[in-house]
């Protein structure tokens, strides 16, 4: 399998053939999922699909938000499962098996994994990233687009950047200072790039520190080119594209989806009379050329072994889960005696999120059949206990339960979020469940001590009956496997080894974040700065329900004899480190060896702990084994703003080996000095929770005033206009157009795909609208509708007189 950048000179030969409407073509796609081709040059059209955890191949009707059917595919366990795992192979397999059913449907292209960081829970999209930590995103997104290209399949890694909720994700401008930037919501896409080079970049709809992604040259070529080394191109999301000539000179090369060749004129336009060069264009035109070049070259129609990938998806969901807490042992469970299964998702599972990671699962297991098969029927007594889609209140519902949970030895909630509660397009407004799932455990619970609560949710919740419960299993959105790995996990087949790849808060209120968490529809200040996760938390000695790390197993592991195993080398500045781990329970199980940093005494400003290792090791009972980190000098870093590099500040540095961010097993203290040469001060930091304008200042950033909503312009969104009589019949026109593509609404519709679309229609900027219009709206026609919504009746009538 070839990598683009393996074709460079097919595709500059092929460049230089081009005729100047045929590259600024080759910028945007042909249809929704299409590149452009160009027949004549030999550049067939290709696909691109989406799938972080399961190819969305559209076949007809075409939607970025998962409301139409897909081919059928392998539902993997979702983002926040396989993090979970903290199984770097294993999510490289995953990424293989996705490729390889991209190759048999003629896609090229799988735009994911996303990488965005949970700088706050509520975010929608949550369950489809990774970590609140960069470190641990990193590591599974290179996994993941190592197995997905190991397959000729190209990956996108998604969305750069700073993109972290979904409320006005489209205009919203996010003001980050420098550092922040650097130390938490780069590396993951650095790493990635550096190390698994994916073959093109998503751009995030929003703006960053005042410009659009999809046109920061910062962004797109000074740190991702030039300090990063990347070698693919750089596309926008869906519809995100604000000003094409704009983004090609910024390093933007593909606009996604088409906009009807009219972005193509205004490219072209913009080369002719100089505001847009020939060189940046033919440099776009190139790494898309060479990218269609490595597809077609790949292009191979594999048998796809569906069964084998369902036994994939089990063991992904199995390792992902992760069992928060289990007194008295009460887990496992014996295959003896009468069992009460209660909840809606034992019945009908939520495995995946929605929106456009939605996959068409191939199969789908349940956990109700399975457990009836494992027990027997005459074992097994099931309650409903909510509606799953709505969860509204229903105090029948729970009575049935009470008594079902009372008729037998051993109870299991299934409880979690429904999908109205959490999906792409709209954020959570609270950490709660619905109170008929909350009601439901505590009475449950109450009926029948032997309880067992298992959580299907993308993103952490609040517990209010946590005290009150043995055992909590948290299984995520575990794919189409996941009722197979739960019945394992029960009935102590194998041993839970997931572990928490984001921090359970007590409460909203506790998260720094939430104060400036989708609190302005213009603009976002990231106050908290490095405060994200578990680095607030335990720097400033905050309570959690259930702490970063975390996750229990039917095994017990002991630390011991940890060493410098290769001291520190100033030529190398490197160093690795070693301990021991041991099995001292009764049964085989893994353990997840987690390693941080603790800077005794630092200038800057440096959270308590950060991880920079980690590795899982699965041991026979009784087993020992050796577990070795390679520290290089980044693990000892912070970004010094003042140099605008990575710098170690001389002095002691713990080494902590963990079996969570706050169990710290085994210790060392190494001594590092200042080899850096610099002779310039080091930037004094006051530690901080929130930061105010003159801290953020000092970080290279000016907090400006945020954008107000009126006068209308080509960056509002229908949702700012749709209280006026223009804008309600523009917006009437628009969900009447979708309709024709999607399908009018009707009473079958899921009540989480109505409000998805609805967020959908609200949230799109008007230029987007024009862009998607095929050309019915003319640059005049829009200036006019400008003119028109502001009330500018002079400007619209010599509008309307000039050409």
């Amino acid at each position: 399998m070839k990598q683009p950048k393996q074709f460079a000179q097919q595709a500059a030969k092929r460049v230089a053939q081009m005729t100047l409407l045929e590259k600024t073509s080759l910028m945007s796609g042909s249809s929704f999922w299409h590149l452009q081709p160009i027949e004549r040059l030999d550049l067939p059209r290709i696909m691109v699909a989406d799938g972080p955890h399961g190819l969305r191949k559209q076949a007809q009707h075409a939607d970025h938000l998962g409301m139409q059917a897909s081919v059928p595919a392998t539902c993997f366990p979702t983002a926040v499962t396989l993090a979970s795992s903290w199984n770097r192979d294993l999510i490289f397999a995953v990424g293989a098996a996705i490729g390889q059913e991209c190759q048999a449907e003629n896609v090229s292209v799988l735009l994911g994994p996303g990488v965005n960081i949970k700088r706050n829970p509520l975010c929608g999209r949550n369950f489809e990233y990774y970590a609140e930590d960069p470190y641990v995103a990193g590591q599974m997104a290179t996994a993941f687009v190592d197995g997905v290209q190991s397959t000729g399949t190209g990956t996108s890694l998604k969305h750069f950047a700073v993109n972290n909720q979904e409320a006005d994700r489209m205009v919203v401008d996010t003001l980050v200072d420098r550092r922040t930037l650097f130390e938490i919501y780069l590396p993951a896409f650095e790493h990635t790039v550096q190390q698994a080079q994916p073959w093109t970049l998503m751009c995030a709809y929003n703006r960053l520190n005042g410009h659009y992604c999809s046109e920061h040259e910062d962004l797109l070529t000074d740190i991702l080119r030039h300090r990063w080394g990347f070698d693919g191109l750089v596309m926008t999301d869906w519809g995100a594209v604000n000003d094409r000539p704009r983004g090609i000179a910024a390093g933007l090369e593909l606009e996604m989806p088409s906009s009807g060749g009219a972005n193509d004129r205004i490219a072209a336009a913009a080369v002719a009379d100089g505001r847009l060069s020939m060189q940046d264009l033919d440099q776009a035109a190139h790494r898309v050329t060479q990218m269609i070049l490595a597809a077609e070259h790949n292009r191979q129609k594999p048998a796809v072994d569906f069964a084998a990938h369902h036994q994939l998806a089990q063991k992904a969901a199995a390792e992902g889960a992760v069992l928060l807490k289990n007194n008295d042992a009460l887990l496992p469970l014996a295959d003896t005696g009468s069992l009460a299964v209660i909840g809606g998702f034992a019945e009908k599972p939520r495995f995946q999120g929605a929106g456009s990671s939605q996959v068409n699962a191939h199969q789908i297991d349940t956990p109700l059949s399975l457990l009836q098969a494992r027990l027997g029927a005459d074992q097994l007594i099931y309650a409903k206990g909510y509606d799953v889609d709505l969860a509204e209140d229903d105090e029948a519902l729970i009575a049935e339960a009470v008594a079902a949970a009372k008729s037998a030895e051993r109870a299991i909630v299934m409880v979690g979020l429904p999908a109205l509660f959490e999906a792409e397009g709209f954020d959570r407004t609270h950490l709660r469940q619905p109170p008929q799932l909350d009601d439901l455990v505590e009475a449950v619970v109450a009926a029948n001590p032997n309880t067992v609560v298992v959580l299907s949710n993308g993103a952490p919740i609040e517990m209010p009956w946590a005290g009150k419960v043995k055992a909590i299993l948290e299984i995520y959105l575990a794919g189409q496997a996941g009722a197979g790995a739960l019945v394992d996990l029960l009935f102590g087949t194998i041993s839970p080894s997931g572990k928490l790849a984001e921090t359970f808060p007590l409460h909203l209120s506790d998260s720094p974040s939430q104060e400036n968490f989708a609190s302005h529809p213009r603009q976002l200040v990231y106050r908290e700065g490095l405060n994200v996760g578990y680095r607030y938390f335990i720097t400033h000695d905050k309570p959690v329900l259930f702490p970063f790390g975390h996750g229990l197993s039917y095994s017990q592991f002991s630390y011991h004899n940890a060493r410098i195993t290769s001291p520190w080398s100033p030529e190398t500045r490197t160093m690795q480190v070693a301990v021991e781990l041991t099995n001292i329970g009764e049964c085989a199980a893994a353990e997840v060896v987690q390693l941080y940093i603790h800077d005794v005494e630092s200038t800057a400003y440096r959270p308590e702990r950060e991880l920079k290792g980690f590795q899982k090791i699965f041991l026979q009972a009784g087993e020992s084994q050796t577990v070795s980190f390679d520290l290089d000098a980044r693990a000892f870093s912070y970004f010094d703003v003042s140099i605008d590099d990575w710098d170690i500040e001389a002095g002691d540095f713990d080494i902590l080996f963990a079996a969570s961010s706050t169990d710290i097993r085994d210790k060392l203290t190494v001594t590092l000095d200042d080899d850096s040469g610099r002779n310039i001060a080091r930037y004094q930091e006051t530690p901080y929770v929130l930061m105010g304008d003159g801290a953020l200042a000092g970080l290279g950033l000016t907090v400006t005033a945020a954008d107000r909503i009126k006068p209308y312009h080509a960056n509002s969104t229908l949702g700012d206009i749709r209280h006026h009589w223009l804008g309600k019949r523009l917006l009437a026109g628009v969900f009447k157009a979708v309709g024709a593509t999607l399908g009018e609404r009707s009473a079958d519709d899921s009540p989480v795909l109505i409000k998805m679309r609805e967020e959908m229609v609200l949230s799109m900027r008007l230029s987007t609208v024009r862009n998607m219009s095929g050309g019915a709206l003319t640059p005049k026609r829009f200036e006019l509708l400008i003119h028109a919504l502001n009330n500018h009746w002079l400007k619209f009538l010599g509008r309307c007189l000039r050409r």
